[in-house]
Protein backbone atom coordinates (compact mmCIF):
# COMPACT_ATOMS: atom_id res chain seq x y z
CA UNK A 1 0.00 0.00 0.00
CA UNK A 2 1.38 3.71 -1.17
CA UNK A 3 2.37 6.10 1.26
CA UNK A 4 -0.52 8.15 -0.62
CA UNK A 5 -2.95 6.58 0.86
CA UNK A 6 -5.58 8.16 3.17
CA UNK A 7 -6.45 5.58 4.77
CA UNK A 8 -5.55 1.53 5.23
CA UNK A 9 -7.40 -0.82 6.28
CA UNK A 10 -5.28 -4.13 6.92
CA UNK A 11 -6.98 -7.41 7.29
CA UNK A 12 -9.67 -6.14 9.53
CA UNK A 13 -11.73 -8.55 12.41
CA UNK A 14 -14.28 -6.92 14.14
CA UNK A 15 -16.10 -9.92 15.69
CA UNK A 16 -19.17 -9.20 18.10
CA UNK A 17 -19.76 -12.40 21.01
CA UNK A 18 -23.03 -14.37 21.66
CA UNK A 19 -24.16 -14.40 25.30
CA UNK A 20 -26.51 -16.83 26.20
CA UNK A 21 -28.29 -17.30 30.30
CA UNK A 22 -30.13 -15.32 32.04
CA UNK A 23 -27.70 -12.53 33.33
CA UNK A 24 -26.01 -12.76 29.68
CA UNK A 25 -22.25 -13.74 31.11
CA UNK A 26 -21.77 -17.05 28.99
CA UNK A 27 -20.28 -16.31 25.45
CA UNK A 28 -21.09 -19.34 23.37
CA UNK A 29 -20.17 -17.89 20.15
CA UNK A 30 -19.07 -14.78 18.09
CA UNK A 31 -21.11 -13.60 14.97
CA UNK A 32 -18.28 -12.56 12.17
CA UNK A 33 -19.39 -9.13 11.32
CA UNK A 34 -15.99 -8.34 9.37
CA UNK A 35 -13.50 -11.54 8.77
CA UNK A 36 -10.39 -10.33 7.58
CA UNK A 37 -11.03 -7.10 5.12
CA UNK A 38 -8.40 -4.79 3.82
CA UNK A 39 -8.14 -2.05 1.54
CA UNK A 40 -6.29 1.34 0.89
CA UNK A 41 -8.32 4.31 -0.65
CA UNK A 42 -6.07 7.17 -2.09
CA UNK A 43 -6.69 10.98 -1.68
CA UNK A 44 -9.46 12.01 -3.38
CA UNK A 45 -10.79 9.02 -4.45
CA UNK A 46 -14.24 7.32 -3.93
CA UNK A 47 -14.10 3.50 -2.86
CA UNK A 48 -17.91 2.28 -3.17
CA UNK A 49 -18.43 -0.70 -0.59
CA UNK A 50 -21.98 -2.56 -1.79
CA UNK A 51 -23.19 -6.24 -0.94
CA UNK A 52 -26.45 -6.85 0.44
CA UNK A 53 -27.85 -6.59 4.19
CA UNK A 54 -25.77 -8.07 6.93
CA UNK A 55 -22.90 -8.18 4.75
CA UNK A 56 -20.80 -6.11 7.53
CA UNK A 57 -19.91 -3.07 5.23
CA UNK A 58 -21.18 -0.89 7.55
CA UNK A 59 -19.20 -2.16 10.52
CA UNK A 60 -16.24 -2.00 8.45
CA UNK A 61 -17.11 2.00 8.34
CA UNK A 62 -17.92 2.37 11.74
CA UNK A 63 -14.52 0.68 12.69
CA UNK A 64 -12.76 3.15 10.50
CA UNK A 65 -14.57 5.68 12.32
CA UNK A 66 -13.89 4.56 16.15
CA UNK A 67 -18.05 3.88 16.69
CA UNK A 68 -16.90 0.63 16.44
CA UNK A 69 -14.10 -1.07 18.54
CA UNK A 70 -12.26 -4.22 15.74
CA UNK A 71 -11.64 -7.29 17.47
CA UNK A 72 -7.94 -7.21 15.20
CA UNK A 73 -5.85 -5.56 12.74
CA UNK A 74 -5.05 -2.60 11.71
CA UNK A 75 -6.25 1.10 10.27
CA UNK A 76 -3.59 3.14 9.12
CA UNK A 77 -4.54 7.46 8.44
CA UNK A 78 -1.71 8.72 6.23
CA UNK A 79 0.44 5.61 6.49
CA UNK A 80 0.25 6.24 10.76
CA UNK A 81 -1.82 4.18 13.13
CA UNK A 82 -2.84 8.10 14.61
CA UNK A 83 -5.78 8.60 16.43
CA UNK A 84 -6.80 11.57 15.08
CA UNK A 85 -10.68 11.19 14.38
CA UNK A 86 -11.89 14.64 13.36
CA UNK A 87 -10.04 13.93 10.01
CA UNK A 88 -12.80 10.98 9.69
CA UNK A 89 -15.94 11.90 9.77
CA UNK A 90 -19.21 10.08 9.52
CA UNK A 91 -22.84 10.73 7.30
CA UNK A 92 -25.39 8.56 8.80
CA UNK A 93 -28.17 7.01 6.52
CA UNK A 94 -31.22 8.13 8.55
CA UNK A 95 -30.20 12.04 8.34
CA UNK A 96 -33.62 12.52 11.27
CA UNK A 97 -32.31 10.01 13.83
CA UNK A 98 -28.97 11.26 13.66
CA UNK A 99 -29.48 14.79 14.47
CA UNK A 100 -30.35 16.51 18.01
CA UNK A 101 -34.09 17.06 17.79
CA UNK A 102 -33.56 20.00 20.56
CA UNK A 103 -30.95 22.04 18.82
CA UNK A 104 -31.21 23.91 15.89
CA UNK A 105 -29.19 23.23 12.61
CA UNK A 106 -27.26 26.09 13.41
CA UNK A 107 -25.81 24.98 17.23
CA UNK A 108 -25.86 21.35 15.70
CA UNK A 109 -23.18 22.60 13.14
CA UNK A 110 -21.60 25.21 15.52
CA UNK A 111 -20.76 22.58 18.29
CA UNK A 112 -18.16 20.64 16.63
CA UNK A 113 -16.19 23.74 15.33
CA UNK A 114 -16.25 24.84 19.40
CA UNK A 115 -15.40 21.35 20.71
CA UNK A 116 -12.41 21.42 18.27
CA UNK A 117 -11.52 24.83 18.24
CA UNK A 118 -11.10 25.38 14.83
CA UNK A 119 -12.74 28.64 15.39
CA UNK A 120 -11.92 31.65 17.99
CA UNK A 121 -14.97 33.56 19.21
CA UNK A 122 -18.26 33.79 18.41
CA UNK A 123 -18.40 35.82 15.94
CA UNK A 124 -15.98 33.38 13.71
CA UNK A 125 -18.03 30.35 14.21
CA UNK A 126 -20.82 31.74 13.35
CA UNK A 127 -19.48 32.96 10.43
CA UNK A 128 -18.36 28.96 9.81
CA UNK A 129 -21.33 27.87 10.12
CA UNK A 130 -22.97 30.00 7.54
CA UNK A 131 -20.21 28.74 5.23
CA UNK A 132 -21.20 25.46 5.79
CA UNK A 133 -24.73 25.73 4.96
CA UNK A 134 -23.71 27.28 1.58
CA UNK A 135 -21.55 24.88 0.67
CA UNK A 136 -24.18 22.33 0.81
CA UNK A 137 -26.93 24.86 -0.67
CA UNK A 138 -28.86 25.60 2.18
CA UNK A 139 -29.53 29.24 3.43
CA UNK A 140 -29.00 30.95 6.70
CA UNK A 141 -32.54 30.81 7.62
CA UNK A 142 -32.03 26.98 7.79
CA UNK A 143 -29.90 27.32 10.49
CA UNK A 144 -32.23 28.51 12.70
CA UNK A 145 -34.93 25.73 12.08
CA UNK A 146 -34.93 22.44 13.92
CA UNK A 147 -34.99 18.74 12.32
CA UNK A 148 -38.69 18.45 12.72
CA UNK A 149 -38.90 21.76 10.25
CA UNK A 150 -37.10 19.99 7.60
CA UNK A 151 -37.54 17.80 4.58
CA UNK A 152 -35.40 14.47 4.28
CA UNK A 153 -33.24 15.60 1.53
CA UNK A 154 -32.31 19.18 3.72
CA UNK A 155 -31.77 17.18 6.99
CA UNK A 156 -29.17 15.12 5.23
CA UNK A 157 -28.02 18.15 3.74
CA UNK A 158 -27.36 19.27 7.16
CA UNK A 159 -25.59 15.61 7.91
CA UNK A 160 -23.14 16.35 5.07
CA UNK A 161 -22.61 19.97 6.82
CA UNK A 162 -21.62 18.47 10.28
CA UNK A 163 -19.26 16.36 8.66
CA UNK A 164 -17.43 18.93 7.09
CA UNK A 165 -17.21 21.34 9.81
CA UNK A 166 -14.14 19.16 11.32
CA UNK A 167 -12.34 19.51 7.78
CA UNK A 168 -11.80 15.93 7.38
CA UNK A 169 -9.74 14.15 5.23
CA UNK A 170 -12.19 11.43 4.84
CA UNK A 171 -15.67 10.41 5.27
CA UNK A 172 -17.52 7.48 5.61
CA UNK A 173 -20.76 7.75 3.80
CA UNK A 174 -23.27 4.70 5.00
CA UNK A 175 -26.08 4.82 2.61
CA UNK A 176 -26.51 8.72 2.64
CA UNK A 177 -29.34 8.51 0.17
CA UNK A 178 -31.14 5.31 1.15
CA UNK A 179 -34.25 6.69 2.88
CA UNK A 180 -34.51 9.57 -0.02
CA UNK A 181 -36.55 9.97 -2.72
CA UNK A 182 -34.97 9.18 -6.06
CA UNK A 183 -34.73 12.61 -7.15
CA UNK A 184 -33.61 13.93 -4.50
CA UNK A 185 -31.19 11.04 -4.32
CA UNK A 186 -29.31 12.25 -7.41
CA UNK A 187 -29.29 16.21 -6.11
CA UNK A 188 -27.18 14.66 -2.55
CA UNK A 189 -25.30 12.51 -5.00
CA UNK A 190 -24.33 15.29 -7.11
CA UNK A 191 -23.55 17.54 -4.00
CA UNK A 192 -21.10 15.10 -2.54
CA UNK A 193 -19.13 15.05 -6.04
CA UNK A 194 -19.27 18.50 -6.38
CA UNK A 195 -17.99 18.76 -2.65
CA UNK A 196 -14.98 16.34 -3.42
CA UNK A 197 -13.91 18.02 -6.72
CA UNK A 198 -13.88 21.90 -4.54
CA UNK A 199 -12.49 20.30 -0.97
CA UNK A 200 -10.69 17.29 -2.18
CA UNK A 201 -12.05 15.04 0.06
CA UNK A 202 -12.24 11.53 0.34
CA UNK A 203 -14.91 8.81 0.42
CA UNK A 204 -16.17 5.72 2.03
CA UNK A 205 -18.93 5.41 0.01
CA UNK A 206 -21.49 2.20 1.30
CA UNK A 207 -24.32 1.01 -0.71
CA UNK A 208 -26.65 -2.14 -1.79
CA UNK A 209 -27.24 0.12 -4.72
CA UNK A 210 -24.82 -0.74 -8.04
CA UNK A 211 -26.54 2.17 -9.63
CA UNK A 212 -26.04 4.46 -6.80
CA UNK A 213 -22.15 2.95 -6.25
CA UNK A 214 -21.45 3.28 -10.20
CA UNK A 215 -22.34 7.21 -10.33
CA UNK A 216 -19.88 7.89 -7.67
CA UNK A 217 -17.45 5.07 -6.87
CA UNK A 218 -13.78 5.42 -8.57
CA UNK A 219 -13.35 2.12 -7.07
CA UNK A 220 -15.73 -1.29 -6.31
CA UNK A 221 -15.54 -3.39 -3.51
CA UNK A 222 -18.13 -5.91 -2.82
CA UNK A 223 -18.22 -8.05 0.51
CA UNK A 224 -20.35 -10.83 0.83
CA UNK A 225 -20.31 -12.66 4.64
CA UNK A 226 -17.91 -10.29 6.12
CA UNK A 227 -15.29 -10.24 3.60
CA UNK A 228 -14.63 -8.79 0.47
CA UNK A 229 -14.75 -10.89 -2.84
CA UNK A 230 -14.21 -8.57 -5.74
CA UNK A 231 -12.53 -5.51 -5.54
CA UNK A 232 -11.18 -3.20 -8.64
CA UNK A 233 -11.54 -0.10 -10.95
CA UNK A 234 -15.47 0.91 -11.21
CA UNK A 235 -14.89 0.59 -15.55
CA UNK A 236 -13.07 -3.04 -15.19
CA UNK A 237 -15.81 -4.85 -12.50
CA UNK A 238 -18.72 -3.51 -14.10
CA UNK A 239 -17.04 -4.21 -17.44
CA UNK A 240 -16.13 -7.55 -16.59
CA UNK A 241 -17.14 -9.13 -12.90
CA UNK A 242 -15.03 -11.79 -11.95
CA UNK A 243 -16.81 -13.13 -8.95
CA UNK A 244 -20.01 -14.97 -8.87
CA UNK A 245 -21.58 -13.19 -6.36
CA UNK A 246 -20.61 -9.69 -8.02
CA UNK A 247 -22.61 -11.00 -11.34
CA UNK A 248 -25.73 -11.61 -9.46
CA UNK A 249 -25.93 -7.86 -7.72
CA UNK A 250 -25.63 -6.73 -11.32
CA UNK A 251 -28.28 -8.88 -13.04
CA UNK A 252 -30.53 -7.90 -10.55
CA UNK A 253 -30.40 -4.44 -11.12
CA UNK A 254 -32.84 -3.12 -13.81
CA UNK A 255 -31.17 -1.71 -16.73
CA UNK A 256 -33.19 1.27 -18.55
CA UNK A 257 -32.88 0.61 -21.91
CA UNK A 258 -35.34 -2.44 -23.19
CA UNK A 259 -33.54 -3.66 -26.20
CA UNK A 260 -30.22 -4.88 -22.90
CA UNK A 261 -32.45 -6.12 -20.35
CA UNK A 262 -34.46 -7.69 -22.86
CA UNK A 263 -30.91 -10.14 -23.36
CA UNK A 264 -29.94 -10.20 -19.76
CA UNK A 265 -29.99 -13.76 -17.74
CA UNK A 266 -31.13 -13.09 -14.48
CA UNK A 267 -28.75 -14.88 -11.87
CA UNK A 268 -31.61 -16.15 -9.00
CA UNK A 269 -29.49 -17.00 -6.09
CA UNK A 270 -30.75 -19.97 -3.55
CA UNK A 271 -30.56 -20.13 -0.15
CA UNK A 272 -30.26 -17.47 2.82
CA UNK A 273 -27.28 -16.25 3.41
CA UNK A 274 -25.04 -18.35 5.82
CA UNK A 275 -24.68 -17.97 9.44
CA UNK A 276 -22.18 -15.77 10.55
CA UNK A 277 -21.40 -17.16 13.88
CA UNK A 278 -20.75 -20.27 11.69
CA UNK A 279 -19.98 -19.33 8.15
CA UNK A 280 -19.21 -22.28 5.78
CA UNK A 281 -16.06 -24.16 4.65
CA UNK A 282 -14.05 -23.14 1.89
CA UNK A 283 -16.11 -20.27 -0.37
CA UNK A 284 -18.42 -18.69 1.78
CA UNK A 285 -20.61 -18.21 -1.34
CA UNK A 286 -20.80 -21.57 -2.20
CA UNK A 287 -23.84 -22.71 -0.92
CA UNK A 288 -25.53 -20.41 -2.75
CA UNK A 289 -23.07 -19.85 -6.13
CA UNK A 290 -24.90 -21.25 -9.41
CA UNK A 291 -20.94 -22.52 -10.53
CA UNK A 292 -19.78 -24.08 -7.63
CA UNK A 293 -17.41 -27.07 -7.74
CA UNK A 294 -16.13 -29.53 -4.96
CA UNK A 295 -12.70 -27.32 -4.44
CA UNK A 296 -14.88 -24.30 -3.93
CA UNK A 297 -16.72 -26.47 -0.85
CA UNK A 298 -13.02 -27.56 0.47
CA UNK A 299 -10.69 -24.40 -0.18
CA UNK A 300 -10.82 -20.90 1.03
CA UNK A 301 -10.04 -18.82 -2.38
CA UNK A 302 -7.92 -15.56 -2.13
CA UNK A 303 -8.61 -12.17 -3.12
CA UNK A 304 -6.00 -12.46 -6.17
CA UNK A 305 -5.29 -10.22 -9.27
CA UNK A 306 -7.32 -11.40 -12.28
CA UNK A 307 -7.02 -8.71 -14.28
CA UNK A 308 -3.54 -6.29 -14.92
CA UNK A 309 -6.12 -3.32 -14.24
CA UNK A 310 -5.54 -3.75 -10.48
CA UNK A 311 -8.74 -5.79 -10.12
CA UNK A 312 -8.89 -8.63 -7.68
CA UNK A 313 -11.29 -11.57 -6.71
CA UNK A 314 -11.82 -14.07 -4.60
CA UNK A 315 -12.65 -17.08 -6.48
CA UNK A 316 -11.18 -20.28 -7.83
CA UNK A 317 -13.36 -20.00 -11.08
CA UNK A 318 -12.70 -16.37 -11.83
CA UNK A 319 -11.27 -17.07 -15.11
CA UNK A 320 -14.23 -19.12 -15.99
CA UNK A 321 -17.11 -16.97 -15.77
CA UNK A 322 -17.54 -15.34 -18.73
CA UNK A 323 -17.46 -18.88 -20.51
CA UNK A 324 -20.11 -20.21 -17.94
CA UNK A 325 -22.21 -17.48 -17.67
CA UNK A 326 -22.22 -15.86 -20.94
CA UNK A 327 -21.51 -12.24 -21.31
CA UNK A 328 -25.59 -11.46 -20.91
CA UNK A 329 -25.88 -12.53 -16.83
CA UNK A 330 -24.23 -9.33 -16.42
CA UNK A 331 -24.20 -6.69 -19.63
CA UNK A 332 -25.38 -3.30 -18.67
CA UNK A 333 -25.11 0.41 -19.86
CA UNK A 334 -21.83 1.26 -20.43
CA UNK A 335 -20.41 4.65 -20.18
Amino acid sequence: MSGGNVVEVDDLHVHFPVRRGLVFERVTGHVRAVDGVSFAIGRGETLGLVGESGCGKTTVGRAIVGLTVPTSGAIRFHGAAGDDRRKVQFIFQDPYASLNPRMTVASALAEPVRLHGLRDGTAAVRERVHELLGLVGLSRLHGERYPHELSGGQRQRVGIARALACEPDLIVCDEPVSALDVSIQAQVINLLQDLQERLGLTYLFIAHGLGVIRQISTRVAVMYLGRIVEIGPKAEVYRAPRHPYTRALMSASPVPDPRIEKRRRRIILTGDVPNPIAPPAGCRFHTRCPVAADACRRDEPRLEPVTGQGQLAACLRAAELESILGEESHVSNRR
